[in-house]
């Protein structure tokens, strides 16, 4: 997510606009940016033999369990409505990529009561995209500055229930039910096919270089 900062600042300075796909190792909880009361014990929390690691996002929101999950992350600009009109617009590329993978997602209705619960999964608000039996699939969180945008999520693919409950307590994970044999490469790859047409780009696959990973690196808090 370090990364994911610092993408913005380099499209603040005139750097394209950014699609990027992530999974963690070591498998990790992101703290909201505002989010500073959460379980002392998850300091110390670990997950086949690797301790939790336990990091702050630049976004917004409640923890996130990121365990058999994908994260992507969308920095732009030029974006014009409110919050959730641009949650909206970065929104349907994930809308129309997982259509084209047979699973189709709505938005979540609930308000803003998801503040009182630590899981960001335990909720679904507007700017999550649910599954038609009501499980969220996607969690999103946005970040703007002077006109540019970040906006990350969590997609749920395989978490694991029994770190879920040792997470977040007795609350019950809702089994998230997609297509079979669904690899990660697979749904990547179509949520990019969405994003170039959803968003008219082109998109070119452009590492990190040597120099890039330090100065990343070295800008961490």
């Amino acid at each position: 997510m370090a990364i994911d900062r610092w993408l913005l600042e380099q499209h603040q300075s005139g750097h394209p606009s950014t699609l990027r796909f992530y999974t963690w190792s070591p498998s990790a909880i992101s703290l909201g940016y505002h989010q500073r009361q959460y379980p002392e014990y998850w300091q110390n929390l670990t997950w086949q033999g690797q301790k939790l690691d336990l990091v702050r996002r630049p976004t917004g929101g409640r923890a996130v369990l990121h365990q058999g999950d994908l994260t992507y992350a969308v920095i732009t600009s030029g974006l014009t409505g409110n919050r959730l009109q641009v949650y909206e617009k970065i929104c349907e590329f994930l809308i129309q990529g997982w259509r084209s993978l047979g699973v189709e997602l709505h938005y979540g209705t609930e308000g803003r009561g998801y503040i009182n619960n630590p899981n960001c999964f335990g909720t679904a608000t507007s700017a999550d995209l649910v599954l038609p039996d009501g499980a969220k699939l996607v969690g999103s969180a946005q970040l703007r500055r002077s006109g540019a945008i970040l906006q990350h999520g969590s997609i749920r693919l395989q978490p694991d229930a029994e770190l879920f409950a040792q997470v977040f307590g007795a609350e019950s994970l809702t089994t998230v039910q997609l297509p079979q044999n669904l690899s990660v490469e697979k749904i990547i790859a179509d949520l990019v096919i969405a994003a170039s047409d959803c968003f008219n780009m082109q998109i070119e696959l452009q590492p990190l270089s040597p120099s890039e990973w330090e100065e990343i690196l070295a800008h961490q808090p």
